[in-house]
Order: C-alpha cells, then sequence, then structure tokens
C-alpha cells in the first residue's frame, strides 16, 4: 500500500484526492496546510488520518511515502525540496517550477538523496493522448507536417489571484499554456525556432500569447492560449496520410478522437475505451505507485529530460513574448 499525503489543501487538491480511490493501491493518509481551517476541513472530507497545520509537519510524517505538491507553481520548487530533503518520494503539479534552475536544483536533489520526484504532467498517462500517439507511430498519418492547438477561457470577475499574479507565476504560459506546449514537445519534439507574442498585464504576465514552433525539415506547430475569451480546446495534428482531431478538453480523459483519412470530410471515431470514472488523475498516482514499488527515483514515461525540455521551451517562450517573474532575477 502507497500512502499519500497533500500538500496544499486547494481545489486541484480535491480533484486530486478524490481520484485516489480508484488507485488499488493507494491510501490517503495525511494532508497539510498552513491555514489550520483549511487542513480541518479537507481532512474531513476525506476522512484523512493525519492533518498538519504545517508543511513542515507534513513531511515528517512517518506514514507518509509520497506527497502530491498542490501549492502555486511559483512555490513549486521550495516545497519540493522540502520534501525531497525529507526522504518524501513527490509528485508534484506542473508547472513544475518557474524556470529552468528552479527545475534543474529540484532534479539534481532528487538524483543526490535517491528520491522519487515526477512532474505531474497527467494528459501523458491518459488513454486518448496515447491512443493518438499509437496512431501516429503506427503510420496513420504519415509524416506529421503541422500543428495547431487552442487553449482559453474567459477569466470571470472573480478568477483566482494566481491566474496573472507575477509572484505567483500567473499568466495562460505556464497555467494553461504548458498544455499546448506539451503536446507539440510530445508529437513534433523541440523546434529548432520560436517566435511568440503576448497581451502582457501591466506586472509582465500574459492574458493571451500566440506560439509558433518552427522545425528545420518544414514541419509547424502554432500554439495560443488566452483568457480573454471562450475558445475551442482542442489539438489538429496533420501528416501528409490524413488528420487526428483531438476534440474539446483535448487534454482530459473525455477527448474524443477524430480521424480524418484523407478527405476532411471523412471522420472515423476511434474507440479509446471507456473513461474511469473520477477526474482522470487516479492514472498517474497508479504510475507513481509503480515506480515507488519498483524503487525508481525517475519516472520513464515523465522523465527528468522531458521536464527540463519543457521548462527550457517555456523559459524561451517567456522570453520571446517579455513575460517576467520576480524568480527569474535570482537567475
Amino acid at each position: 500500500m502507497i500512502r499519500w499525503g497533500i500538500l496544499g489543501c486547494g481545489r486541484i487538491a480535491r480533484k486530486f484526492a478524490s481520484d485516489l480511490k480508484f488507485v488499488e493501491d493507494a491510501a490517503l493518509v495525511a494532508c497539510g496546510a498552513r491555514n489550520a481551517a483549511s487542513a480541518d476541513a479537507f481532512a474531513k472530507e476525506f476522512n484523512i488520518k493525519h492533518k498538519h497545520y504545517s508543511y513542515e509537519a507534513l513531511v515528517k510524517d512517518d506514514e507518509v511515502d509520497v506527497i502530491y505538491i498542490a501549492t502555486p507553481h511559483s512555490h513549486h520548487h521550495e516545497h519540493a525540496l522540502l520534501c525531497i530533503n525529507n526522504s518524501k518520494a513527490v509528485l508534484c503539479e506542473k508547472a513544475f517550477a518557474i524556470n529552468y534552475k528552479q527545475v534543474k536544483e529540484m532534479i539534481d536533489a532528487a538524483r543526490s538523496k535517491k528520491v522519487f520526484l515526477m512532474e505531474a504532467v497527467w494528459t501523458k498517462f491518459l488513454p486518448p493522448f496515447n491512443k493518438v500517439k499509437q496512431m501516429i507511430d503506427d503510420g496513420m498519418l504519415g509524416d506529421i507536417k503541422s500543428l495547431l492547438v487552442n487553449f482559453g477561457f474567459k477569466a470571470p470577475p472573480d478568477a483566482p489571484q494566481r491566474l496573472l499574479d507575477p509572484s505567483l507565476g500567473g499568466g495562460t504560459v505556464l497555467d494553461i499554456g504548458i498544455y499546448n506546449v506539451f503536446t507539440a514537445l510530445f508529437f513534433l519534439g523541440k523546434p529548432d525556432i520560436i517566435t511568440a507574442e503576448a497581451i502582457l498585464t501591466a506586472g509582465n504576465t500574459d492574458e493571451q500569447c500566440a506560439v509558433t514552433f518552427k522545425y528545420n525539415d518544414g514541419r509547424l506547430a502554432q500554439l495560443f492560449s488566452t483568457f480573454l475569451s471562450d475558445c475551442t480546446t482542442e489539438a489538429d495534428i496533420c501528416g501528409t496520410k490524413g488528420r487526428i482531431r483531438l476534440t474539446s478538453r483535448y487534454y482530459t480523459p473525455f477527448a474524443t478522437v477524430e480521424y480524418y483519412p484523407g478527405r476532411l470530410d471523412t471522420k472515423q471515431i476511434i474507440d479509446t475505451g471507456r473513461p474511469e470514472e473520477g477526474f482522470g488523475y487516479q492514472y498517474e498516482a497508479r504510475h507513481v505507485g509503480e515506480c515507488l514499488t519498483k524503487g525508481l527515483i525517475e519516472s520513464p514515461v515523465m522523465t527528468f529530460a522531458d521536464s527540463l525540455s519543457l521548462i527550457e521551451t517555456l523559459d524561451s517562450i517567456r522570453r520571446k513574448a517579455g513575460i517576467t517573474y520576480p524568480a527569474d532575477e535570482q537567475l
């Protein structure tokens, strides 16, 4: 039985906690928050045995094997190091950290302490996404020539402060654009040329951002993210033999995979299996449990190299678009 603790008791933590009940060898035994009322409410909601009123107390809990970090990404570096230095395995929400320097320090610490660490890019473990990868590997698209991904919504007036706060790593690129970037890297690899334009706030975070990846072999990817309007959250992957479309909320287990072989008006719905109950976080949680059972410190699916490539690309996009954070001043 893998004993889980959750660091940070907000919205995403509640989704993850809810999905742990679908993981056969997982037990949620502890939670930690800096606010006692938050920890109390979270522990009561999920019937958690140990509640801690500080993150320091959580990481010293001897009954916890692995900790899921669900705080804003501006704090991931600090909290991951806290866990690692106390020999707690870590599944840390994306973005892994604010910049490459922070991610590299987290990975170096995990290697030095021989402690498991993985970025929680949950999409990589989901059936629709992996079905598309299989279709591409099987040659159903021929040679991929282009990729188009959009992710956007109109932020409500009462949107969380973190969405645009530079001190919390706000803006679309690290919050939702990371899905677009990850998708392009997964299917096309690292680009040779990156261009990016953004609409910036007074604090140099982005309200929307348009990114182009160009490859020397002629491939292109266009990625768009926004908090200013509702747009299709879909991915189109186009090749010499056809097109694959991951429909609305393409990054979730509930996306539909559409295949257009040749002519665009000929659509096939690809069977990816019936989605499990829950939000879909159990897939990555299961994988973490398998890694811990095998004594691994690095996932063979979401590797350290994957996380370094992702954050390096995000850093490049931010530089091109003029998006800056206080943490960048430490570089």
